[in-house]
């Protein structure tokens, strides 16, 4: 059962919002979301919080001048993710402007697992680096920074993820989530902490005269790779983030991307003119981490480091068959776990730890998260893993989706101390988190976890909420506030606006196989509307929550709405 209830906001704040000038309806929705301030936003890179602030991020700049000046050997060890694959490009693209000898790797995911691992470490020191570099990885890297420290190979670490109890033993770590850290924003991910890193770099080679007979690097032209890496790492969007997504997406949108994300977006037959959040999130950001889920994120990297139209185009369309097959993996394994639901009431219980044999580990965290939104339930999908665990025994790797109410590494952390035998290894965060454990441990898991989440949630968890902005006034249905809208940067953390009333169903006809093209009408009008991935009929009378957006159809401007939620009216 889904709640529709509308978002709390500080009547006073929208007020004085109000009197700013903004209008009624911006200033409730900006209100509900933290903005006391029209100045929050600002989206100029003026207001973005200085590297001065972030720790450490001043030394590793000295250290990496260091190298670059003794002509040391990088080495940089990216995550298998989107936001690992960013920063990596990122890094290398703003390490090679800087004058430094620097090239990568990035772990099979299948073979190595997570993280700079000692086995990632040997296969590094093949190349014989000088510097090992990690981006959106380390902080949890004990044994594999230890490694590398025998082999004679310093580490530098750049992370955003939480830390554990014990710190590697890096030459330098920079990552806003490490004990002593005053950065206000602890929400960059790993993407935008790379770039910060650059900034303090190019500052430091600034103040040692590097830049005297050359340009300095423009590093802005490395915003539109944290722009995507921001978003497609669901951080959350605070004031800092939403400068570093705004500039990177106005960079995009003026046809200055770089030649892997134009690439992307071609092959996804999207127009960079506009490009927003939701095509960085759920059009170029899934493609991308097709490689890193299916085979190797160094095809996806290698995509955003090309500066050649044809063979990111080549790589691109390789990375678009890679996500029709990761599509077509996901639908079956959802298949094969409703039916195996199918004698299950998954509503009789208060979480779901699912196994099949035939799972594929790489898509894992997406089926995850299609069944929390199904059954609003914290879910953890497993899979078996391709390494043998120490015993010779079978590992499964599981990966996790939290709902509000529930931190899901902190669940997992009362089942591990509950439990001490049963998992190898895990972490992550609130919403999602990941682990590993012995075959022959799984049902044992399943009655923990079902433990722990009895113990954290409570029935009225259990309840989806579908937050809104509350009802439209008749002149709020206009393509201005569409458009209003449409150039805000919306995302976690900051949701775009949804608002809800009750509607008349004029027609409703199915288009394209599995969607509901509608017409619904209000006392202030009727509008066209769809109702996207469904093809359930609606009744005559119904309470929708949706959002508003601008159909552009043989030169006519319309407004649209797009149907996120309905339940019949009155219910």
């Amino acid at each position: 059962m889904t709640k529709i209830v509308q978002r709390p906001y500080p009547a006073d704040v929208a007020l004085t919002l109000s009197e700013n000038g903004m209008p009624a309806l911006l200033a409730r929705i900006y209100a509900a979301r933290g903005i006391c301030n029209p100045a929050q936003l600002d989206t100029g890179l003026a207001r973005l919080l200085p590297f001065t602030q972030l720790k450490n991020a001043q030394e590793m700049a000295r250290l990496l001048a260091d190298a670059i000046a003794a002509k040391r050997k990088l080495l940089i060890v990216a995550d298998y993710d989107a936001d690992g694959a960013t920063a990596c490009a990122v890094a290398l693209r703003g390490l090679r402007a800087c004058g430094a000898q620097v090239n990568f790797i990035v772990p099979n995911r299948f073979e190595y697992g997570y993280g700079l691992t000692p086995e990632i470490v040997r296969l590094a020191a093949k190349s014989s680096p000088d510097i090992i570099v990690t981006v959106d990885n380390g902080i949890a890297s004990v044994e594999g920074v230890t490694e590398a420290r025998k082999l004679g190979i310093e580490v530098l670490v750049t992370d955003h993820h939480l830390p554990g109890d014990t710190l590697p033993d890096a030459l330098c770590i920079v990552n806003p989530n490490q004990p002593g850290c005053p950065f206000p924003s602890k929400n960059l991910a790993g993407v935008g902490v790379m770039f910060y890193v650059l900034l303090a770099l190019r500052a430091e080679l600034r103040a040692r005269g590097a830049f005297a007979n050359q340009p300095e690097p423009n590093l802005g032209n490395l915003l539109d790779l944290v722009a995507l890496g921001t978003v497609a790492d669901v951080v959350k969007l605070d004031e800092n983030n939403r400068i570093l997504v705004q500039q990177g997406l106005l960079r995009i949108r003026a046809g200055r991307a770089c030649t892997g994300i134009q690439a992307l977006l071609r092959v996804a037959k999207k127009s960079p003119a506009q490009a927003s959040a939701y095509e960085m999130g759920f059009i170029v950001g899934p493609r991308l981490n097709a490689a890193g889920r299916l085979e190797n994120m160094g095809l996806g990297i290698q995509c955003l480091l090309s500066d050649d139209p044809g063979e990111a185009d080549a790589i691109a369309a390789k990375l678009d068959a890679l996500n029709q097959e990761r599509r077509s993996i996901e639908a079956d394994m959802q298949q094969a776990a409703l039916v195996a639901l199918e004698n299950i009431d998954p509503t009789d219980g208060y979480s779901l730890s699912l196994f099949d044999e035939s799972w594929h580990q790489g898509v894992i965290g997406i089926l995850a998260s299609r069944l929390k939104d199904r059954f609003h339930r914290p879910v953890i999908a497993f899979a078996r893993s391709q390494v043998v665990d120490k015993k010779g025994g079978v590992e499964l790797k599981g990966s996790g989706r939290s709902i509000p109410g529930l931190h899901l590494r902190d669940a997992l952390d009362l089942v591990a101390k509950r439990h001490p035998h049963l998992l190898q290894k895990f972490g992550g965060h609130a919403m999602a988190a990941g682990l590993s454990l012995r075959e022959e441990h799984f049902t044992e898991f399943q009655d923990a976890f079902e433990s722990v989440a009895q113990s954290l949630l409570t029935a009225a968890d259990l309840t989806r909420i579908q937050e809104t902005d509350g009802e439209l006034g008749h002149d709020e249905f206009s393509v201005e506030m569409a458009r209003n809208l449409e150039q805000q940067v919306w995302g976690q953390g900051f949701p775009q606006p949804l608002f809800d009333g009750v509607f008349g169903v004029q027609s409703q006809r199915v288009v394209g196989e599995k969607h509901l093209k509608l017409q619904l009408s209000t006392p202030s009008g009727t509008f066209d509307a769809i109702h996207f991935f469904s093809i359930d009929p609606m009744p005559a009378t119904i309470r929708a929550v949706y959002s508003l957006s601008i159909n552009e159809y043989n030169g006519r401007v319309s407004l649209q709405l797009m149907v996120r939620h309905w339940q019949a009216a009155g219910q």
